[in-house]
């Protein structure tokens, strides 16, 4: 299972390792991740593996969420399989 996680907000140093960070606490592979940093705006994509994740989906969501609060980011994750059927034609 793997879930996308997105982060969005201005950009400042510490970023990556913050999110980076959190994925491992709770045990989520970071798979692929792409960054741009446009005029300020900071804007990255992580495909993360789940499978063996030490909290339930949900517990994920929010730890996120609150570590997008706590560094004035946006950040939303969403399982890859939601994100393949919003996707699909």
């Amino acid at each position: 299972m793997r879930a996308i996680i997105s982060v969005v907000g201005q950009d400042r140093v510490g970023i990556l390792n913050r999110v980076s960070g959190a994925c491992a606490e709770c045990n989520a592979n970071i798979v692929d991740v792409t960054q741009s940093v446009l005029q300020n705006m900071f804007v990255m994509v992580m495909l993360v593996d789940i499978t063996d994740i030490r909290v339930d989906f949900d517990a994920l969501t929010k730890k996120m969420s609150a570590l997008g609060e706590e560094i004035g980011m946006v950040i939303h994750v969403m399982h890859e399989d939601i994100f393949n059927s919003m996707h699909r034609i």
